[in-house]
């Protein structure tokens, strides 16, 4: 028998003997990816001491990351169905580790922006890789199941990157977060060679280049205007990428519409299946990453934990996430998908508008419901709504229909990030310029406002200082406590709104559960396929 799988999934007499292995690899792929995003939120303070960033730094080592995550996924999903799935996925892993590896070395705020942008390449070949690759090897009626596993997979990194990155930075440097993807990245790729089949369109065709660089440019000016925006003014440069994906995306669309063989067919968007579950996914992760974003704030900055005590008590996440994904598994055959992914819709509103009631004196107690609620929403719903997403793509176009997934899942959680992180700024600043605008210096005021770590960074100064001392440090302290705890609960009321309005999009957009006898709608990709010579 050889070492490497040689046969492709598609030539085999019936399904792949290996298949729950191959998902095990395909899962420890998507970990290391989601991780990346995750445990740069317990690493940044540390790198922001090191490095010496500025907010505007700190923003870009994290966009470094996700814009060419998020704008490249479409297309190199294209090219992976075309040329090799499984060839996608090693060079993936083995661009992101390079990234890892560079990261890890430099000291240098453009070199670590850098590599964390070589590591956002090499995601978005993993990622559609991952999903296509999971649909191409399991016979439809177990392909339920293997995507419930690489939801809660996804689940899992949320909570483990940070504390895997706070169990790191308890006794090595920031470096060591970026390092700790290399060895999972070689396992992976061995993993790939020897368990995962070879997989690609079974049918040759031409790539719509022209389609999938306006799809580059429109979703990677989209994607960069949300984040940098509301954080730091409408300059000429977010300015300049809204108008670009304004008149990029209609161009993206009227082209795909034209196109005998579309990169996108956007026409798939008035399927109410995958329109639906494409809306159910950006509104789901605007929710989940925008109240993850400020509760592990509130938990480091407010209650004190360090980065590695902040990743235990996200822990509770991961484990609701495996519960949700479990009970999915049993109801969703039974009760339909519509209803499961509505019914996580209106649980994850309801963790959201938890955070409403949290004030100066709140607990961890307080964020332990909102995190259960969050991780078992999460687990009961995304499974089946990416399951139907990626049924409705046919077998010769898997990993389009993985980066049209992913994609909805990255720009609803860079929504989330960018529009609640902006307003819980927003609200947090005018708050505590009520509470001590009349008390402090305009330049300390200006560094406080800025965010809660500069609020507490100016209470240590003062401190330091004879003609002030601790009394006055402490009243900062409690001030900006109690300006970041209202800008939580205000931030988490518009948070629950979008996402109730949300639940309500999808539950008008999703068709109900066909009576038993009646077939499901299917959908095909077109009324008539062409297909052009390589």
């Amino acid at each position: 028998m050889p070492l490497f799988v040689t046969t492709p999934v598609d030539r085999m007499a019936g399904p792949y003997a290996r298949r729950w292995s191959a998902l095990i690899v395909l899962c420890l792929s998507l970990l290391i990816v989601v991780m990346a995003n995750t445990s740069l939120i317990v690493a940044a303070p540390a790198m922001t001491t090191d490095l010496g960033l500025s907010s505007s730094d700190l923003q870009w080592v994290i966009d470094g990351y996700t814009v060419p995550y998020a704008a490249l996924m479409l297309v190199l999903g294209s090219i992976g169905d075309k040329y090799s799935r499984r060839g996608a996925l090693v060079t993936g892993l083995v661009i992101f580790a390079g990234g890892s590896v560079m990261g890890s070395l430099v000291h240098e705020t453009g070199l670590v922006i850098a590599a964390r942008a070589i590591m956002g390449v090499g995601a978005a070949v993993v990622m559609p890789a991952t999903l296509s690759l999971l649909v191409a090897i399991f016979p439809k009626h177990e392909r339920a199941r293997a995507i419930t596993a690489w939801t809660a997979t996804s689940g899992l990194a949320i909570a483990v990157g940070p504390l895997v990155a706070g169990w790191l930075l308890e006794s090595h440097a920031w470096g060591s977060t970026f390092l700790i993807n290399v060895p999972i990245a070689v396992l992976a790729v061995v993993g790939a060679l020897v368990l995962v089949p070879p997989s690609k369109a079974d049918t040759a065709f031409r790539i719509d280049y022209v389609g999938g660089l306006l799809s580059i440019v429109s979703v990677g000016s989209l994607v960069y205007a949300i984040i940098e925006g509301p954080h730091f003014g409408w300059d000429a440069g977010p300015v300049t990428a809204a108008v670009v994906a304004a008149v990029g995306l209609p161009a993206f669309v009227a082209w795909e519409l034209r196109h005998p063989r579309p990169m996108l067919d956007v026409r798939k968007f008035a399927h109410r299946p995958f329109g639906g579950s494409m809306t159910a996914v950006l509104f789901f992760f605007f929710g989940t990453f925008g109240s993850i974003y400020y509760a592990t704030q509130f938990l480091q900055f407010v209650l004190g934990y360090n980065a590695l005590e902040t990743g235990v008590r996200l822990l509770p996440l991961a484990g609701a996430v495996f519960l949700g994904a479990a009970v999915t598994g049993r109801l969703t055959p039974k009760l339909g998908m519509k209803s499961m992914v509505v019914t996580g819709m209106v649980l994850g509103t309801v963790a959201v508008l938890l955070l409403t009631q949290v004030d100066k004196t709140s607990t961890y107690g307080d964020f332990l419901p909102t995190l259960m609620l969050l991780g078992f929403a999460v687990g009961l719903s995304v499974s089946p709504a990416t399951d139907t997403i990626m049924g409705s793509f046919p077998e010769n176009e898997l990993g389009v229909g993985g980066g049209a997934n992913d994609t909805a899942l990255e720009l609803g959680g860079s929504l989330g990030i960018a529009i609640l992180g902006s307003l819980l700024g927003t609200v947090y600043k005018d708050k505590l310029t009520d509470l001590v605008g009349g008390h402090l210096p305009a330049a300390a005021l200006d560094t406080a406002n800025d965010s809660v770590g500069g609020g507490l960074a100016v209470a240590q100064e003062i401190a330091k200082t004879p003609s002030a001392g601790p009394q006055q440090a402490q009243a900062l302290v409690d001030a900006v406590h109690e300006a970041f705890a209202h800008g939580v609960a205000q931030t988490s009321l518009v948070g629950g709104i979008i996402m109730a309005a949300g639940t309500l999009i999808v539950l008008a957009v999703l068709p109900g559960r066909r009576p038993a006898g009646e077939p499901e709608a299917t959908e095909t990709s077109r009324d008539e396929e062409h297909v052009d010579s390589v």
